[in-house]
């Protein structure tokens, strides 16, 4: 495969030999490595959602309901393959450049969909939004991957992944008012213009992995043991062949966590998407206390992610499935709960709201990092990637055709697909409860 130059990772200079110097280095560029991931995600986000706060002015101006629906659609289905295919060229790349690119070229998209008017070009460049959104996951996971250590990564993992929180916070406010006070249009161009910035913002803050500074691994400075053991970490680069074939397509826990994550993304985005007018429809909710309710969904989601990742770490040494089967047990009891509530109280409905958010927050975020981890280190973008399609495929799912299973079976059949879904993922994600590693990792050890 051929890449651009200044997309190439960086030849890996000497080691520094003193300690001391090692010591300082890591700690500060593991801080600005954190805060520009973290920024720079939140804004992908923000791009990523700029759509669904112009809808309603969009519609004013004549656009119908189902070819916004199918903007939507060409959102989540070309966003899935993409997140797989530029993990595949994200562990091939240095992630300074293709996360800072991928902004930059996701927001000059938000931009030309404000200029046009012609559905088809819409498309076009939403498309196109959705194709380089994809590029801002593989480079988050591969720097997580090796500047932080496996037996802290939940923490570390946890905490950026609240940047979907805090983009999904800003987002009604800034997009809104840019829509109510100026027309939708530039409720595309203001969160563009900013992408751009923060592009070069990336480009300044981010650079490659540890060793291309001149550092050792994590796991030596950490002084763990890698968990594929010595003999395969020592391999320089891996092939695409290899990546592809023989870490992540053969990879039977890769599959596994895959369809668990479709049948999660089912629930996060079936909830996320029609919860409002389940709210408002079905509890005579005006539309103000409703997104008051849902407010809960995103506070809760922010606390679950954080909660995941330290649990992992503290009390499962590392081992991401079994806080992912309990968020997922968690996630079925306050769904069930919401849905017994019938009428219910303004309270206790946005209590279990929270709850909701809490629990499925939990596995949106391990299953990708479980993903990332029970692989090779260097094909880490590629699987969480490869996880990360089957995830959108079933946030896809959970848009018409859920919409449809509602309008036929209403809102009875609603939850009872949540439910099942939930059901399905956790039978796949009790299996891997006791898995850290892949078993060729512990029995490479075992030879040495």
């Amino acid at each position: 495969m051929i890449f651009f130059n200044w997309l190439k990772p960086i030849r890996f200079p000497k080691e520094i030999q003193d300690e001391k110097l090692i010591k300082t280095t890591y700690k500060y560029w593991r801080l600005r490595t954190f805060y520009g991931m973290y920024i720079g995600y939140a804004f992908y986000y923000f791009t990523r959602k700029s759509f669904t706060f112009a809808m309603p002015s969009m519609l004013d101006e004549g656009f119908s309901l189902a070819e916004l629906g199918m903007l939507g659609s060409i959102l989540s289905i070309t966003y899935g393959f993409s997140k797989f295919i530029s993990g595949i060229i994200g562990d091939k790349s240095n992630p300074r450049y293709f996360m800072a690119f991928g902004l930059i070229a996701t927001g000059i998209c938000n931009i030309c969909f404000g200029l046009s008017s012609i559905w088809a070009l819409l498309a076009l460049f939403w498309g196109l939004n959705a194709w380089f959104q994809g590029w801002g996951w593989p480079g988050c996971a591969k720097l997580l991957t090796h500047w932080y250590s496996q037996s802290e990564r939940g923490r570390w993992w946890s905490v950026w992944n609240t940047s979907h929180n805090l983009g999904g916070a800003i987002i009604p406010i800034v997009i809104a008012f840019c829509a109510q006070s100026y027309g939708w249009r530039f409720a595309m161009f203001i969160p563009g213009g900013l992408s751009i910035l923060v592009g070069f913002f990336l480009i300044n803050r981010l650079r490659d992995v540890p060793q291309s500074m001149g550092l050792p691994p994590i796991e030596k400075f950490k002084g763990e043991e890698p968990l594929l053991g010595a003999k395969e970490e020592r391999k320089v680069s891996l092939s695409v062949k290899e990546i592809l074939f023989e870490y992540v397509l053969c990879n039977k826990y890769i599959w596994t966590l895959s369809f668990a994550y479709f049948f999660i993304y089912i629930i996060r985005i079936g909830f996320n998407d029609w919860s409002m007018v389940y709210l408002v429809k079905s509890k005579g909710y005006s539309t103000l206390q409703a997104a008051s309710c849902i407010f809960w969904f995103e506070i809760g989601g922010f606390v679950g992610s954080l909660s995941s990742g330290w649990s992992s770490d503290k009390f499962f040494g590392g081992k991401r499935n079994p806080v992912n089967a309990l968020f997922t047990i968690g996630a079925l009891g306050s769904l069930f709960a919401l849905y017994s509530n019938g009428i219910g109280t303004f309270t206790l409905d946005a209590i279990l709201i929270f709850m909701i958010g809490f629990f499925i927050f939990g596995p949106q975020m391990l299953i990708g990092m479980a993903a990332a981890e029970l692989t090779h280190k260097r094909a880490a973008a590629t699987s969480s990637g490869f996880a990360g399609c089957f995830a959108y495929l079933g946030g896809a799912m959970a848009g018409a055709p859920l919409g449809i299973c509602a309008q036929v079976w209403g809102w009875s059949g609603f939850f009872a697909i949540l439910l099942g879904s939930g059901l399905i993922a956790l039978a796949l994600l009790l299996p891997l409860w006791p898995i850290k590693a892949l078993p060729s990792a512990q029995a490479l050890k075992e030879e040495e």
